[in-house]
């Protein structure tokens, strides 16, 4: 019998219909899994449950009833909670703060500090974290502040939990940690709702399968009863391939970054590795282990790192971008909407932003050559907006994940870092942005893959640097690649896996 019915939800957005007359239900107790290419609906029908956004027309039942979260306050109260995709914290705020914040304990009138700590530190003990309660949320990796989220959301008690792409920035070892949660949660009789373009995922944790084209509603059927052939049939209605990368089988340029002795206190140390013209090299880690704060240090932005960057064989200066993009290097980050984006600007502005220089006169944009810029590159990564005049807030995040990729692609950087970039990718998206990278070394540009999937990296990369503890464990070449190799270099254990 259905606990939860979605009947008839239309929603419209600016310039987009996002979801069209969707119905479906949702069983007591299972772990539901929504699924589609980005922009299909999927993250839209979860924020209309947990009152986020509110459905133009149609009704929601739960346990029979009729409902209308119009608030996250109301859908609260209703027993619906959710664990968003974007992260959404005061930042300013500790960790014990933002996790009480919508229920602050009180003594005399006063905060209850003490208590308000407890009450913290137990939400991360369900989910088996001991993080630091008393550390500002800013302090946080994007990985860590998932994980505070999930404990939010468990917080509240609630009934109905909808999990938008949780693992997203979570390392294996966190993300097993989650799956064994989600397990306890089904055996407590709370539902969930499992948003993730993660085939893998989807096809160990969840009961039954909804898949959304277009904000339509396509099938949703029990997993037992299909595949992941047929689910990506579904979902893209087009085959999608991953090939075997074509650069792997091309020769080497030239030296095009060189890192010597590079450290900064706290963060990593003795770090060394050249990246070479048409190569992708791949940097895997757990999540803390210094990857990213690599990538930031390289840019610029890491104003306490020390060591030697050279680039095109000329030492560059340490703590400036400035020198950094002279040098022709680019950086997707991992957090796109703080990092990688401008949000109150449109897609247009966003995908030319770093190649300005190159599109002013006299200090005015040349809006001609801006736009067809802008238009060559969203179509190149089949952006699904209204408008390149639309802002990019409104974007799904996989579109925006797209944007930003693009904003680096315009600029014609021939060293280009890519932390997480297929993050809240749909499998489609994921396939072409693996073959955009392939095409790029083999046009000469040298790669630099962060990623927290082990099949990406292993799938993109010629060489992998693995990261534990701040330092360099291991390098593989790709004849070592394999899942155990790399996860005994994580977590420091010497010798080849068995």
């Amino acid at each position: 019998m259905s606990f939860i019915a979605f009947q008839n939800i239309t929603k419209r957005c600016p310039g987009v219909l996002a979801l069209d007359d969707v119905s479906f239900s949702v069983e007591r107790g299972s772990c539901h899994a929504l699924i589609g290419e980005n922009g299909a609906g999927k993250s839209t029908i979860g924020k209309i449950l947990a009152g986020v956004y509110t459905k133009d027309s149609g009704a929601i039942q739960l346990d029979g009833q009729i409902i209308e979260p119009t608030t996250p306050l109301v859908a609260r109260k209703l027993g619906i909670a959710m664990v968003h995709q974007e992260l959404a914290f005061c930042p300013n705020l500790t960790v014990a703060e933002n996790l009480c914040l919508g229920d602050l304990p009180r003594r005399l009138g006063w905060l209850d500090r003490k208590t308000m700590r407890d009450k913290a530190r137990a939400m991360l003990t369900e989910i088996g974290s001991d993080l630091d309660v008393t550390r500002p949320i800013a302090e946080l990796s994007t990985g860590q502040e998932q994980m505070v989220q999930i404990a939010a959301a468990l917080g509240t008690k609630a009934q109905v939990i909808i999990m938008d792409e949780p693992t997203s920035s979570l390392s294996v070892a966190e993300s097993e940690r989650l799956f064994e949660l989600l397990a306890h949660l089904k055996q407590r009789g709370i539902t969930v709702i499992y948003v993730s373009h993660r085939m893998e995922e989807i096809f160990k944790l969840c009961d039954s399968i909804t898949v959304l084209r277009d904000g339509r509603h396509v099938i949703t059927e029990k997993i037992s009863e299909t595949n992941h052939d047929r689910v990506i049939h579904q979902m893209v209605g087009r085959e999608v391939v991953f090939q075997k990368p074509a650069h792997l089988d091309r020769a080497l340029g030239k030296e095009l970054l060189r890192v010597e002795n590079l450290s900064s206190p706290g963060k990593f140390s003795g770090i060394n590795f050249t990246l070479h013209a048409g190569e992708v090299l791949g940097f895997a880690g757990l999540i803390g282990a210094g990857r990213s704060e690599i990538a930031q240090a390289i840019f610029g932005l890491d104003a306490a790192a020390t060591g030697k960057i050279f680039a095109h064989g000329k030492e560059l200066s340490p703590g400036s971008i400035s020198a950094a993009l002279a040098a022709g290097i680019g950086l997707l980050p991992e957090d796109r909407k703080r990092l990688g984006l401008v949000l109150s600007m449109n897609c247009r502005e966003n995908t030319s932003l770093a190649a300005l220089p190159r599109l002013t006169s006299l200090g005015f944009v040349r809006r001609k050559e801006e736009r067809a810029l802008a238009k060559k590159y969203s179509d190149r990564l089949r952006v699904k907006a209204p408008s390149m005049d639309s802002l990019i807030a409104g974007l799904s995040g996989g579109n925006q994940q797209k944007i930003a990729l693009a904003k680096w692609l315009a600029r014609e950087c021939d060293i280009l870092i890519v932390d997480e970039p297929t993050r809240g990718v749909d499998v489609g998206a994921k396939a072409e942005i693996h073959q955009l990278l392939d095409e790029l070394a083999c046009n000469g540009l040298g790669i630099l893959v962060i990623s927290s999937e082990l099949p990406e990296v292993m799938n993109l990369s010629r060489r992998i640097l693995v990261m534990r503890q701040g330092q360099v464990s291991g390098e593989l070449t790709r004849a070592e690649f394999s899942q155990p190799n790399l996860m005994r270099l994580m977590a420091g254990i010497s010798g080849p896996a068995n």
